[in-house]
């Protein structure tokens, strides 16, 4: 390919694939991002501050690069401005989805109207925004739907303001986080999907779609939907239900009008059979389209895509997949299969004020590990349960030829890492208490299930200095603590007092009920901290 230049939208950690693709493929990277020290700014060519919001400084500046420096694609990957893309893209002639498919892949409430209109698999739906909501309608739109049911800002990613709305009680408060988390101040409250969650990243190009990373996706701790990770590839067998989600994707895709570039799905396979949660014209983030799928397939998807963008064929994509047999669909469908298994986990924080960070060289010697990713995240820092996925403190990825193997890699590794609290912080004092927000009943969780019968168990009064907690527990504690119920740690209660034992020979006279009161609500973070606190 000869040497062209590409205007790459983000330079944040997500983006870092995209620069080093397009480098790779010898283009001239021009790179912009509000934030002029986002992480992936060193890697680019050219940088320039700009809003990814401000669409027509994009279009400027685009225009610039076309008539200068032979400008012959625009790309992003992992952020919510596909729009902005192919605002610029359209009005230069570039390659690109089209603005209005854009839109309509971007704007939620827009989308569900499409795949209604469609006749395309998704939850009912009903739009709200800041100057028209009110409770006779939210109550209409509740009782329509039936509890629980989903509110989500129109136009925001990172599960940021979702949640689910499980009772009356909880409708107003969880209406209102999102529309302060919409751009537009508006939201959309659906119907609930229940079901096994998937990730599917595909690439539309001359009326064919490739399927190309095919993901379970792990969600936890309603009413949120935080994603504790993803394994690529899925690891369901049922063929049939694989082509179903493939080819419900495959109708959404057509429904949005996107022909040229990215697609990405989350979409669930419910009672009713597979139901698109959203649909984005761009590559995945999460580590989904940069590492795990390039590492289980052997394909840099980054860089297949990158050549559309600049006008060029994707000749690995065309030379190495295979048709699928899928009937009455509006594309010829094609997979790019993943041969290796890549097990993407995140590791997370009660709430409290960090005093350290432990463990990550740690995790990075684990059998299979590819990457340890934390956030910038440094002691000093107050850090919460996460309400969304941005909220977590670091992502860890594996690869290996077994499924069970790769996940448990994974894990294993973010179980070496331990965030270290500042003692005596109200905050943290407060969840291991147990308190809960009535708009958030049962939110945050407790490490292990056991804690609600901590009243029941017989736990001795004191737990000397410099003794082992096991050596003072007592034959019924005990065996509450042998379950296999893993924590967000991937610890069992038992493996977390023997860390303890382990990182904390030396500690104070120990109040017995406190210290197991905090170890099966917050896990190794909550007992240690009592130690500290002392």
């Amino acid at each position: 390919m000869q040497e062209k230049s590409v205007l790459i939208l983000g330079a944040g950690l997500m983006q870092k694939p995209a620069i080093l693709s397009a480098k790779n493929l010898g283009c001239h990277t021009f790179v912009i991002d509000a934030n002029p020290n986002a992480e992936a700014v060193p890697y680019a060519d050219d940088f320039r501050q700009i809003d990814l919001k401000d669409r027509e400084e994009i279009l400027r500046y685009a225009t610039e690069l076309r008539q200068n420096a032979g400008l012959a694609g625009i790309f992003t990957a992992g952020t919510d401005f596909s729009a902005s893309v192919s605002y610029a893209a359209e009005k230069l002639s570039l390659p690109s989805h089209s603005f209005e498919a854009a839109l309509n892949a971007s704007i939620k409430d827009r989308m569900r109207s499409c795949f209604k209109k469609a006749g395309v698999p998704s939850p009912e739906f009903y739009t709200v925004s800041k100057n028209n909501v009110s409770p006779q309608k939210l109550s209409f739109i509740t009782q329509t739907l039936g509890f629980p049911c989903v509110v989500k800002p129109v136009d925001n990613m990172g599960s940021r303001g979702c949640r689910m709305i499980r009772s009356e009680k909880e409708v107003v408060p969880a209406v209102n986080a999102a529309l302060e988390n919409s751009r537009s101040e508006s939201a959309i409250i659906e119907s609930y999907m229940d079901g096994p969650e998937y990730s599917i990243d595909a690439i539309v190009y001359n009326g064919t779609v490739t399927i190309t990373g095919f993901a379970d996706r792990h969600i936890f701790f309603p009413p949120y939907f935080i994603e504790t990770g993803h394994t690529m590839p899925t690891a369901l067998a049922d063929e049939s239900k694989k082509l179903e989600l493939i080819r419900c994707f495959a109708r959404g895709i057509h429904a949005l009008g996107l022909t040229t570039g990215a697609a990405k799905a989350d979409i669930k396979y419910t009672e009713k059979g597979a139901e698109i949660g959203e649909i984005a014209a761009r590559l995945s983030g999460g580590y989904m389209s940069g590492w795990t799928y390039p590492y289980s397939s052997g394909c840099n998807l980054t860089e297949q895509a990158l050549l559309i963008a600049v006008g060029e064929e994707p000749s690995y994509l065309l030379q190495n997949r295979f048709p699928l047999p899928v009937k009455d669909c509006p594309f010829e469908l094609f997979i790019l299969p993943s041969e290796n298994v890549s097990a993407e986990r995140a590791w997370i924080s009660i709430p409290g004020i960090i005093k350290a960070v432990d463990g990550l060289d740690g995790a990075g010697k684990i059998s299979g590990i590819k990457n340890v990713f934390p956030r910038p995240v440094k002691a000093g820092d107050r850090i919460d349960f996460p309400r969304n996925n941005v909220q977590k403190c670091g992502n860890v990825i594996s690869l290996n030829s077994d499924y069970e193997l790769s996940v448990s890699q994974a894990e294993k590794a973010c179980s070496k890492i331990l965030i270290r609290l500042e003692p005596n912080d109200p905050e943290t004092d407060a969840f291991l208490s147990g308190a809960s927000d009535p708009e958030e009943e049962g939110f945050p969780p407790a490490a292990f299930s056991a804690f609600k019968d901590i009243s029941r168990l017989c736990i001795p009064a004191v737990i000397p200095e410099n003794t082992s907690v096991l050596s003072n527990a007592s034959q019924e504690l005990l065996k509450a603590l042998d379950s296999p119920e893993r924590d967000w740690n991937y610890l069992t209660a038992l493996e977390t007092a023997r860390r303890f034992d382990l990182l904390v020979p030396v500690h104070p006279q120990l109040d017995g009920l406190k210290f197991w009161s905090a170890l099966l609500k917050g896990g190794i973070q909550g007992a240690i901290y009592v130690s500290d606190s002392i």
